[in-house]
């Protein structure tokens, strides 16, 4: 009998407030899910408010199967919460208040044994905004036998010298298409398309692995010294929010499960359209709705 896959993420958890609705996310929250959903054995590491937002979070991912036994519960910070605005074509951006609980996470010894064991490790830059969070991020990344850098850039919160930092501290590292311009050429890349940029961040970083988002155009992936790509699936956008974060929780678990880097890629593009179609980070399909999504005509 094979032993499951663990996974570990670490970093933000709160309520995405849209214009008439309030939606649990954060990054790795939405990470974490999509790893869950997959069949991995997750944990996740964070920090809510003893507010009813906290509470609200904590029974999500247990109703997820996310271990939250290392998301504290905090009575000197509120839970996280972000103001989300949508533009015409679906696409957000973001006003994320501070000081939420997320950002002051403690170590401790249960969170070091945790990652020690877990096959992966999911991580963001966002979580950085804060010392004393930062600090337990750099702690536990000492400890990962395998690092996924989930870029996730949210203007003001990063600095040139936090993502390079981090960047050579990753195994796998996932952009998305402006992230990967942006820090490219903070890092003296001289080149202007994707692939050389893709190429020159390989040479330079230690990641065997990276991913890049191209939204409804799909995603490329480096792996093994080879590029796969997939065009993406043309759907109706009802907002963009997780949909990069459920796209990288599907692509790390056919990778851990070493199914076919083509197959990975694949699923994980139609993940992320699925979830682009409906309002939320976080809606759930069966496997039968994500294959009739991928194959249409397969039961016709």
């Amino acid at each position: 009998m094979t032993q499951q896959l663990k996974a570990v993420s670490f970093g933000e958890i709160l309520y995405d407030i849209f214009p008439n609705s309030e939606k649990i996310g954060g990054a790795p929250l939405n990470v974490a899910s999509r790893l869950s959903a997959n069949g991995i054995d997750t944990t996740m590491i964070s920090s809510v408010g003893q507010d009813k937002k906290g509470k609200n979070l904590l029974e999500y991912l247990k109703s997820r199967k996310i271990d939250h036994s290392l998301v504290a519960e905090t009575p000197d910070y509120p839970t996280g919460m972000v103001n989300v605005k949508l533009d015409k074509s679906g696409s957000a951006s973001y006003t994320i208040e501070y000081p939420a609980a997320w950002d002051k996470i403690d170590i401790s010894e249960k969170m070091i044994e945790k990652v020690k064991t877990s096959d992966a490790f999911i991580f963001g830059s966002l979580v950085c905004r804060d010392q004393k969070s930062r600090e337990t991020l750099t702690e536990l990344l000492q400890h990962a036998k395998f690092s996924v850098f989930d870029i996730n850039l949210r203007p003001p919160h990063y600095k040139k010298e936090l993502l390079e930092e981090l960047i050579l501290k990753a195994d796998f590292i996932k952009f998305n298409d402006d992230e990967l311009y942006e820090i490219a050429a903070m890092l003296d890349s001289p080149f202007h398309s994707l692939e050389q940029n893709l190429s020159y961040m390989a040479k330079i970083t230690n990641a065997k692995t990276i991913c890049v988002t191209k939204g409804s155009h799909g995603a490329v992936l480096f792996t093994e010294g080879k590029l796969y790509y997939n065009s993406g699936y043309k759907i109706k956008v009802a907002d963009t929010v997780g949909a990069g974060d459920s796209f990288l929780g599907s692509l790390i678990s056919k990778l851990l499960k070493k199914e076919a880097p083509q197959h990975a890629l694949n699923y994980a593009c139609a993940i992320g359209a699925l979830v682009a179609s409906q309002e939320g980070a976080n809606p759930e399909f069966t496997p039968e709705e994500i294959e009739k999504f991928m194959f249409p005509d397969a039961n016709s």
